[in-house]
């Protein structure tokens, strides 16, 4: 097997003791185990070594490889200029995977960048493997602002490259857990801080990569970790492959958590193909769901099918409530996608003859011309999940204080822009969270005046 071994690090320029300057000492048991790591990468000697980085430029709607010849890079921003480093890109291997995104119309392609390149999500991993290994080509990969799935799969790609250039490659993800363990740490603490750590180290420790395909991403933000997608590309290379997984160590001391693993392959395995199985489980859970979906879900449901599927719009049901039928009212079509939002457009107050017609029009939008996404196509169609949102009458708010976040939509007003945002959003916990998000939806700035009014929904899943 090409692939050697992947491993799960973490890239804090503490450890790096010209850096650290004896302060590094604080995570000792983080640095033991490095160096146990990059002995071992050096004893599988590798052709190349792969390294995803979440301080690599990172891109909203594609993933991204370095092609410059050189990948260079230093700690000078740390202080420690003499540390530098200076390695060969694998320019093959680079360029096969670009190639096989080109063929599966995968949203990857290449970077050019001449000088200064490698980051410290890069360099700290460097630091130690280069201390037992000198001669290697180096790969650095991006993470992208894309869903889970699509980090899967681009680990997915990257196996296949390595495959197709026979090389013997080590992969390293580097991420640090959540940043958000300790009061003194740099975002203070909050509970889901070691609850995410808890949750990440036994999931990693036993290569369940199913369940970081499930993970609740609004944990993953409060905990305000940075590792998380990049640990998925590596689960995706790791797709399909048997494998003999080592928990090394586990420290939070600096107020982020910082975690070792490592995975050798031992041979192919159908039961760890985790995308297959979450497909599968996602169209179960989707099944179930519109079982027993109201007749507003389902003509949303109903709509985007036929417009995506065959161009066109379908005709007002006969057989609907005389509440779709005769009333009117502002409507929400909200689409998500392996739990990210796909498309969300709607009305403030009715525009159409009813709220059937304020369904059909705004599913169409939201799947087709919502500037925030692409269009969605029909590969797509049975992996949404649809929701609409009725409007009820909105009033004028004279105190945050009249407001709630789980009951209440806000629309906020500046002069001729105007910004709205529905009730009881996942992870939005705030009033002042929701206002300023609402704000930056309608571009108003915070000297501007505002109004402020609230509506309820009346949501249907």
């Amino acid at each position: 097997m090409s692939l050697k071994a992947a491993f799960m690090v973490p890239h804090p320029p503490l450890i790096v003791s010209e850096i650290g300057r004896g302060s590094e000492k604080e995570v000792q048991k983080t640095i033991d185990s490095y160096e146990k790591v990059a002995k071992e990468i050096a004893e599988l000697k590798p052709e190349a070594i792969i390294i995803s980085s979440p301080h690599a430029d990172i891109y909203a709607d594609y993933f991204h490889a370095l092609n410059s010849e050189r990948l260079t890079g230093d700690f000078s921003r740390f202080g420690a200029s003499n540390v530098s480093f200076d390695y060969k890109n694998d320019l093959e291997l680079v360029n096969t995977m670009e190639e096989i995104c080109a063929k599966e119309d995968f949203p990857g392609v290449l970077i050019d960048s001449n000088e200064g390149n490698l980051d410290h999500g890069v360099m700290v991993p460097l630091y130690f493997i280069k201390k037992y290994l000198k001669d290697f080509k180096l790969v650095v990969v991006s993470l992208s602002g894309l869903s889970y799935v699509d980090h899967y799969k681009m680990g997915q790609i990257i196996k296949k490259a390595i495959d197709s250039t026979n090389r013997n490659v080590v992969f390293v993800a580097s991420g640090d857990l959540s940043h958000r363990q300790q009061e003194y740490g740099p975002y203070g603490f909050v509970k889901e801080g070691p609850i995410y750590d808890e949750k990440i180290m036994d999931i990693c420790s036993k290569g369940e990569f199913l369940k970081l395909l499930e993970f609740d991403e609004n944990l993953c933000e409060k905990a305000a970790e940075c590792g998380h997608r990049s640990f998925i590309i590596m689960a995706g290379i790791l797709d399909g492959i048997d494998v003999t997984s080592k928990y090394y160590s586990h420290e939070n001391v600096t107020g982020v958590g910082y975690g070792i693993c490592s995975y050798y392959p031992k041979g192919e395995s159908d039961e760890r193909k985790f995308l297959d199985k979450y497909f599968d489980n996602l169209n179960k859970k989707l099944k179930e769901k519109y079982k027993s979906s109201d007749e507003y879900v389902l003509l949303a449901k109903e709509t985007i099918n036929e417009y995506i599927k065959n161009n066109r719009i379908i005709e007002v049901p006969k057989n609907i409530s005389n509440d779709l039928k005769n009333k009117r009212a502002g409507v929400f079509v909200s689409i998500h996608e392996f739990g990210e939002l796909r498309g969300c457009i709607g009305t403030i107050i009715g525009v159409r003859n009813n709220v059937a017609e304020e369904i059909i029009h705004n599913a169409i939008e939201a799947s087709t011309k919502d500037p925030r996404f692409p269009k969605i196509t029909s590969d797509e169609l049975e992996y949404l999940d649809i929701n609409v949102d009725v409007l009820m009458p909105a009033e004028k708010v004279n105190s945050i204080d009249e407001l709630d976040v789980k009951k209440y939509g806000v629309i906020v007003t500046s002069g001729y822009k105007r910004g709205l945002l529905l009730p009881d959003i996942d992870g939005v916990d705030t009033v002042e969270e929701q206002i300023n998000i609402a704000k930056r939806k309608a571009n108003i700035n915070d000297n501007e005046k505002i109004e402020i009014e609230k509506f309820e929904v009346i949501r249907h899943k």
